[in-house]
């Protein structure tokens, strides 16, 4: 099972290169233009899909900053916001690296943001929910690409398996 989720770490920050990629050749206004997308632009996507990353690592490590909103606004400008992603993205492959097979199935206990009551859960569903949530608003902004007319570039688990980089997944 930790194959798996070292796969979707590793595919995260595949993912997340490819899609920071594309964002970088937007101009700024089409980048922070309100596409009527969930967190409005390219730019609120991006900034919710680190906050999110950060608050489910809080949870798991108890390290790091976390927000208290899903909607925080972490970094205004986009370099700052790209450096961060890189740095969140190498935490979460270090952090699922390290983890042992019985450490999956034990249990965690967290306190959700939105509804500020403890929740007991096994490790390995909770880890399955945030990589899913990470490709869910990743659609999200390749929608946003395709909404402002852009080219955006492939980003299906089976692309990066079929990469270098994901080759040792396939």
């Amino acid at each position: 099972m930790k194959h798996h989720f070292v796969m979707l770490a590793a595919y995260n920050r595949w993912a997340n290169a490819r899609l920071f990629d594309a964002a970088a050749k937007l101009p700024d206004a089409d980048y922070r233009r309100d596409v009527g997308a969930f967190f409005h632009s390219m730019h609120g996507t991006l900034n919710h899909v680190l906050a999110a990353d950060r608050i489910w690592m809080r949870r798991f490590t108890g390290e790091g900053e976390a927000p208290k909103r899903l909607d925080a606004v972490l970094f205004e400008d986009f370099g700052d916001l790209r450096t961060a992603r890189q740095a969140e993205d190498q935490r979460i492959l270090h952090y699922v690296s390290r983890l042992k097979d019985a450490a999956l199935e034990s249990d965690f206990t967290y306190t959700p943001v939105t509804n500020p009551q403890p929740v007991t859960q096994r490790l390995s569903p909770a880890l399955t929910h945030f990589f899913n949530h990470q490709t869910h608003h990743r659609g999200h902004a390749h929608m946003i690409l395709s909404v402002l007319r852009r080219d955006p570039p492939p980003l299906d688990l089976i692309h990066f398996q079929r990469s270098g980089e994901g080759a040792a997944f396939a």
